[in-house]
């Protein structure tokens, strides 16, 4: 199948530029909306919330959008208040109770992300997987996703101090696969993400198949390229000079 290939910058970065000359030895991916379709069962999880509590379901695919930002975005979604309400706490724990309990009932991979995968590996470049999701739900996850094999890191969103957009995950992901940052493509779907991957110094790539948000599109979050599918990925990443 033909895969339209990434869009770049014209005014491409440093790191732009290096991950076109091939100096690419890893690559980090996100995990929710990114190598993984996710939605279904994050919005399946907070609409149970809401018709537990005598209300209709929200509309999926406005719920989706939120799929990256993790029961912040989608209680504030599905609610319409911030984690400063104090009935934030509640239906927050309602909806990881949910979700942990349904964990990938329709969760899968992306279409092209399998390919991808096995390019890398036999290539013998590794990757690994930076999430903000909390480790207790990342774990499972991964495996039931049969990702956990072949990952050569899982950063959950509370293995640092601190999530993304703070570089500290992926530069702990760095050390843990022995590569260099600057050597490193980080792809992911959310603005934060390629503000955290900028910010650790890797190369940058928006994944705009995914969640992607309600506010800036891709092309707008100065990523050094942009992808319309996964498997625009692996030739982007693997070209040589």
């Amino acid at each position: 199948m033909f895969e339209p290939p990434a869009r770049v910058p014209t005014s491409a970065p440093e790191a732009a530029q290096r991950l076109l000359n091939g100096n690419v030895r890893a690559v980090l991916f996100d995990l929710d909306g990114t190598l993984a379709d996710t939605a279904p069962d994050l919005v399946a999880a907070v609409n149970k919330v809401r018709t537990d509590r005598g209300l209709p379901p929200g509309p999926y695919e406005t719920l989706r959008l939120q799929a990256s930002h993790g029961a912040r975005g989608l209680i504030g979604s599905a609610f319409g208040i911030g984690p400063d309400d104090a009935a934030f706490p509640s239906l927050r724990d309602a909806f990881l109770a949910n979700y942990e309990a349904a964990l990938c009932v329709q969760s899968h991979l992306f279409d092209g992300v399998p390919a991808l995968l096995a390019a890398l590996a036999e290539r013998g470049m590794p990757w690994g997987i930076v999430t903000n999701k909390a480790a207790r739900l990342t774990n499972p996850l991964v495996k039931l996703l049969g990702l956990a094999d072949g990952a050569a890191c899982v950063v959950s969103g509370d293995t640092t101090p601190h999530s993304k957009p703070h570089p500290a995950p992926l530069l702990y992901a760095a050390e843990c696969i022995g590569v260099a940052p600057t050597q490193i493509v980080y792809v992911g779907d959310d603005l934060r993400d390629i503000q955290a991957g900028k910010a650790a110094g890797m190369a940058t790539v928006a994944a705009a198949y995914g969640y992607c948000g309600d506010t800036l599109a891709p092309a707008q979050w100065q990523a050094d390229a942009v992808v319309e599918r996964a498997g625009a990925i692996a030739p982007l990443v693997m070209s040589q000079a």
